[in-house]
């Protein structure tokens, strides 16, 4: 069996949001036609507290993008962003729910940041993704949606390593790209460890048979 999962298509990684990635608002309508092509259909989204240890504003005298070091990792420190029961922290309007079986919340803990849609930073916690897969007795992932250079290479990098053969729809994905090749070298470190590249062209039209 195979899922296709959706990674934090929300108002704050979207034009306007508070950490806006480039053009991605142009994945959703690949999203919404995606899903046609898949029985087992799944979503991630960040759902913060407002207190949560990743924004910079709960950090005096630290801004964006400065490092800390948290729980012995490093933490970058973001805008504030995605808090729970804001309009910041919603899935797209544009975004088709109707095919949508389950929608997995992370960085729900306010100690520690969480970008896989499997597991926090630190390994600890699970969001509850795997095991739902496993019940559903899935065994391929398709992953699509923001951003290419953190969440989505992150819930990736999990699914090899959680023995889901692990598929990026690349053209429906799109990254933060801090650096000018941040994107290629998530591509790259997925690539390493089995990822397998696709594109929309490859899956659109399969109804329902994948």
């Amino acid at each position: 069996m195979t899922a296709l999962i959706l990674v934090d298509l929300q108002n704050d990684f979207l034009p306007g949001g508070a950490i806006a990635v480039p053009k991605g608002d142009t994945v959703i309508p690949l999203a919404n036609q995606l899903q046609g092509s898949f029985r087992w259909v799944v979503a991630t989204q960040d759902w913060h507290p407002a207190n949560h240890k990743s924004f910079a504003a709960n950090h005096p005298g630290r801004k964006p993008g400065d490092l800390i070091k948290f729980k012995k990792h490093s933490q970058i420190l973001w805008p504030t962003h995605c808090v729970q029961n804001t309009r910041g922290a919603e899935l797209s309007s544009s975004l088709m729910l109707s095919r949508v079986n389950r929608v997995f919340k992370k960085g729900t803990d306010a100690e520690m940041d969480s970008y896989s849609g499997f597991f926090d930073n630190s390994h600890e916690q699970t969001t509850g993704l795997h095991n739902y897969l496993r019940e559903k007795a899935i065994t391929t992932v398709y992953l699509l949606g923001l951003a290419t250079d953190y969440s989505v290479k992150h819930t990736a990098l999990d699914a090899v390593d959680l023995g889901f053969k692990t598929f990026l729809v690349e053209d429906a994905c799109r990254g933060m790209n801090f650096h000018p090749h941040d994107t290629a070298a998530a591509i790259e470190e997925m690539n390493i460890v089995g990822v397998a590249v696709v594109q929309s062209r490859e899956l659109l039209g399969l109804q329902g048979r994948i």
